[in-house]
């Protein structure tokens, strides 16, 4: 039975910090899979992927056809894709929400300043393939550049032993109107989005979770390509009080752990009650998923109960973790809110489990993982746009501003700034 910690215990940063190992030697790794694929192309796709997934991809083609599409909607059921249309609803509304437009602000001097929207070209999203299928990936990383307006989505997936993507996955992808799908994982994929191959074009950024290699890959192509984050294992904090049920509680909490072996799931709570059943829910309803042994290390190694004297101080401890996903099962939830400084996402009350996050209600589930909720945001339509600022003085303002605009110029040494701004003056 796992030990119930106190919060005046607790080692912050050793409940948080995770390892797959010598990441220097994994980025060595990386970078040769990196400079490989920049160097042969479209070779050096067909070697790692005969390597690493064990498939011809010279045999069973690197791009999805249509008609391997068509066959992906036949092998999917009819439930399936109603509740992956009802969900691209959902995401495509919400989004939609957080488009924002150019603008232009005029001045009575007659300048006029403003700043233009305008989205990417060509973004590339990976869907983690592996241990499990993830339709809801592509949902969650196409949607939003579409509603964006970027023109050429391009999306990338480990193969099975077949040569060939999952149906839910390719079917997910279709229902976004994607049309550009390439049957390769891994560093190697990333390398082909960032420099392209005789089959790839370059993208100008790269969005989507993977495993390590995949992180690492995104990390070392970054300024080549503009990148999402570089996401770690799932996260999940559940901040309870004595309203909490523990067999719903302890099935979020797994809801994670079943993720990843490097997934963590902490359990908050001013109740030894509420935590002392919980965690022995949480021993019972692990033997019996799928992935237990998956869900087993995840909750042995990186799982946690905290005892915390208030609600207050629960949220003050979330904080400092800045957890991906931050549960709230307490009564009137709102009113603590306007506490919360740090987290990906926040969920609600008994009737918001992060599932309804992950799948279905709307926002993003590309979210900040490893404390990076403390400085970064979920993936958004912001992320598929750039800003470009709009600059137009009038002949008074610029009179007006000369003798500033040089004074500046010169007590930085660049004298040739002041005279752009001199041979104007009157």
């Amino acid at each position: 039975m796992k030990k119930i910690l106190n919060f005046s215990e607790l080692d912050i940063k050793k409940l948080t910090t995770k390892s797959y190992g010598d990441d220097s030697q994994l980025e060595q790794i990386v970078a040769g899979i990196l400079k490989k694929v920049k160097e042969n192309g479209d070779k050096a796709l067909f070697e790692f992927s005969s390597k690493f997934d064990k498939v011809d991809l010279e045999k069973t083609g690197l791009k999805v056809t249509q008609e391997e599409i068509e066959k992906a909607y036949s092998e999917v059921d009819e439930n399936f894709l109603v509740a992956i249309r009802k969900a691209k609803e959902n995401i495509w509304n919400y989004h939609e929400k957080q488009k924002r437009t150019s603008w232009f602000s005029p001045s009575e001097d007659g300048s006029i300043l403003g700043q233009i929207i305008r989205p990417l070209n060509r973004v590339g999203i990976y869907v983690p393939g592996g241990t499990a299928a993830y339709p809801s990936s592509v949902l969650m990383n196409a949607l939003p550049a579409a509603v964006a307006g970027v023109e050429e989505i391009v999306m990338v997936s480990p193969p099975l032993k077949d040569g060939t993507l999952l149906p839910e996955v390719l079917t997910a992808a279709a229902e976004c109107g994607v049309k550009e799908i390439y049957k390769i994982g891994g560093a190697q994929a990333v390398a082909a989005l960032a420099f392209g191959t005789e089959t790839i074009l370059p993208v100008d950024k790269i969005t989507g979770p993977g495993n390590i290699y995949v992180t690492l890959a995104k990390k070392q192509v970054y300024g080549t390509v503009d990148i999402d984050m570089l996401a770690g294992p799932s996260e999940i904090l559940v901040l309870a009080d004595e309203s909490g049920e523990p067999v719903q509680l302890a099935a979020d909490l797994l809801s994670q752990a079943e993720h990843d072996k490097l997934a963590s799931a902490i359990l908050v709570s001013p109740s030894l009650e509420i935590l002392g059943k919980t965690v022995a829910e949480v021993e019972r309803q692990i033997e019996a998923l799928p992935r237990a042994e998956i869900a087993r290390a995840s909750w042995d190694t990186y799982g946690a109960a905290i005892l915390v004297k208030d609600i207050k101080e629960g949220i003050e401890l979330a904080n400092l973790i800045a957890p991906e996903h931050f549960e709230l099962v307490v009564d009137n939830p709102f009113s603590w809110l306007g506490r919360i400084k740090n987290a990906g996402a926040v969920f609600l009350g008994k009737n918001t489990p992060e599932p309804v996050g992950d799948y279905f209600a709307g926002p993003n589930h590309v979210l900040p993982t490893g404390g990076t909720a403390r400085f970064y945001s979920v993936l958004d339509v912001d992320a598929f746009v750039k800003k470009i600022s709009v600059i137009n003085y009038s002949e008074e303002a610029l009179q007006r501003d000369a003798e500033h605009i040089m004074h500046l110029a010169r007590r930085e040494g660049l004298e040739a700034h002041a005279r752009a701004i001199k041979v104007r003056q009157k």
